[in-house]
């Protein structure tokens, strides 16, 4: 089985089930308007011209995920060229306490005490502190954003919609052109 990658996640998600046949049928389309407008081939056109639109959107939302994909190995090279330079610098860092410590063998430095050194320590511990309150409260608000969009996209899926007034909005789009086909003939 190969492996589950973001845009196979997103294409199931999203675009699978997401194509006009898989929400509504023709047939249950055409049900949907009156008896006596059923047989009219306006209900064919306007199926097939709401499918194109749709097919349109997935086009779009197709692009969308192959942009995220492209995005996403990116940041993987960024975080992995950030974490290479984070260690050539934790080998400079290791390398330059044992100088302010005056444990390496070539150092001219003079040799801390335990008075000497207690205060930079002690900085060191507070700044770090710090560093550690604004990444707690950065993966706060990152977990919020994230928890949002998973709720975000739960609702598309299960069809609970942003504009709760949309189907009415449809149904009433629709009388429009049931107005405009009996003007019409």
């Amino acid at each position: 089985m190969p492996p589950i990658t973001e845009t196979t996640i997103l294409t199931n998600y999203l675009l699978i089930p997401a194509q006009l046949p898989a929400i509504i049928s023709l047939q249950e389309f055409t049900s949907l308007f009156p008896k006596p407008l059923q047989p009219s081939p306006h209900i064919r056109t306007l199926y097939r011209d709401l499918q194109s639109q749709r097919n349109a959107l997935l086009d779009t939302v197709a692009e969308e995920i192959a942009a995220e994909a492209r995005q996403g190995k990116a940041l993987r090279r960024h975080v992995l060229k950030a974490k290479r330079e984070a260690e050539a610098q934790d080998q400079d860092d290791e390398i330059d306490i044992e100088r302010m410590l005056g444990t390496l063998p070539d150092s001219q430095t003079p040799k801390h005490t335990l008075q000497s050194i207690l205060p930079s320590l002690e900085d060191a511990i507070s700044e770090l502190e710090s560093q550690l309150q604004l990444l707690q409260s950065e993966e706060a608000s990152l977990l919020a954003s994230v928890q949002k969009t998973v709720g975000d996209l739960s609702d598309l899926r299960y069809g609970r919609l942003a504009n709760p007034k949309l189907p009415e909005q449809v149904l009433e789009g629709l009388q429009g052109l049931q107005e405009t086909c009996k003007e019409k003939n």
